[in-house]
């Protein structure tokens, strides 16, 4: 076994109706004046608004900030950054998925260091502590409210940067899963076999350990025992609740064990194509699942049984079962079967060829074997493979 190690140095609180503790948790902060970052569909549906009046009413200032798109550009942050200074906060709240907690843990960075964040692109280049950063996710998928990763997309160069430190993590997250409840179908699978990927690749990876493994596996359980419910009636709190913790334990083992070829290849295919970084990995994972298969060591058995309704036994499982349940798994929950089918869905009726799609293979998979996700990858891989494996995902 690998010398490992591990902490988990935030407050967290889940449950229905935890929205209602952000005042709490801000006061603990030492907090006044609240830059509220998140999208502009929850702020129509009111859930921006819900938030705010908690801190309005607790005598507590608000500025917001929902200029935040999909796949969040270094531009965004830019603006962020700048509506943070002008607005004389002292505190963050990333209310939202992914995108804005993203932008919000970069704000964090570049409000107090400074420059640009391509400046904080790797590992450890954050000084010090960020603006103190208050998470609330609305989508059970990226468990960004517990890692340590802010991905931001550069457009210069048609790339997401990575920024990865122990002090983005945020001080508080709150997790309520009546927020998840008017999520479509469509947000609520790619989210959900996000979360699900998200703990599947902290497990095979050559960087796991006994306790990277015990979040992977509650989260597995808990997001494959519940995400064809959840996707079938996001008003099932039950479900809903139990999708957010998967989704929150998820992102504590891959904090630590890291991912796999998915998120590797996952991310240029937003970058280029702006396909949701949700159905972007689970039209990869079968793929990369297959490609794996060689490397299995008895993990796909117990992956299999948390998202078959059948389950199977030692004596006659083979590990390609596990490919087969999980494409049946996208296709019960409405994934795109394959990646052209994927992009051009992205692009809304705008025309682009096949050719045009290949033509990017190469420039992505130069891009994806900078990501330190390949070196954890249980099989190894060559950039040759990655345009192989891009080719039969297409």
């Amino acid at each position: 076994m690998n010398p490992f190690e591990f902490f988990i140095p935030q407050n967290i609180t889940v449950g229905a109706g935890t929205l209602a503790k952000l005042p709490e948790c801000a006061k603990k902060l030492g907090g006044s004046h609240a830059m509220l970052i998140s999208g502009p569909t929850l702020r129509k549906m009111g859930v921006v608004d819900k938030a705010a009046d908690y801190l309005k009413d607790a005598g507590m200032a608000v500025d917001i900030f929902t200029d935040v798109e999909a796949n969040p550009s270094v531009t965004t942050v830019e603006k962020a950054t700048e509506a943070y200074k002008d607005s004389g906060a002292d505190f963050i709240v990333a209310l939202g998925g992914g995108s804005p907690m993203d932008v919000a843990k970069a704000v964090g960075v570049t409000a107090k260091y400074g420059g640009s964040i391509t400046e904080y692109e790797g590992a450890h280049k954050v000084p010090g502590k960020i603006v103190p950063l208050i998470a609330i996710p609305t989508t059970a998928g990226t468990g960004s409210e517990v890692t340590a990763f802010s991905v931001i997309t550069d457009h210069s160069r048609d790339y997401k940067l990575t920024v990865f430190s122990y002090e983005l993590l945020p001080a508080y997250a709150i997790l309520d899963p009546e927020l998840l409840t008017s999520a479509p179908a469509s947000v609520a699978a790619a989210c959900g076999i996000d979360a699900f990927i998200h703990a599947e690749e902290a497990y095979v990876s050559t960087a796991a350990s006994p306790f990277s493994d015990a979040m992977a596996e509650k989260a597995m359980e808990l997001i494959g025992g519940n995400i064809r419910r959840f996707v079938a009636r996001r008003t099932d709190l039950e479900a809903a609740e139990a999708m957010l913790t998967g989704s929150l334990f998820a992102g504590i083992a891959f904090s630590f064990a890291r991912l796999g070829n998915v998120h590797a290849m996952s991310h240029p295919v937003s970058a280029f194509f702006n396909v949701a970084h949700g159905v972007a990995n689970a039209v990869l994972l079968p793929v990369i699942a297959e490609y794996n298969a060689l490397a299995d060591h008895g993990r796909y058995l117990k992956i299999y049984n948390y998202i078959s309704p059948i389950p199977a036994y030692e004596d006659e499982f083979e590990p390609l079962m596990l490919v087969d349940a999980i494409r049946e798994l996208n296709e019960d929950i409405g994934i795109p079967e394959d990646l052209t089918t994927a992009i051009r869905q992205a692009k809304k009726g705008e025309e682009i060829s096949d050719e045009e799609i290949e033509s990017k293979i190469d420039a992505m998979a130069d891009d994806a074997m900078k990501s330190g996700n390949i070196a954890v990858n249980p099989r190894s891989s060559r950039k040759q493979d990655i345009v192989e494996l891009y080719h039969k995902a297409l």
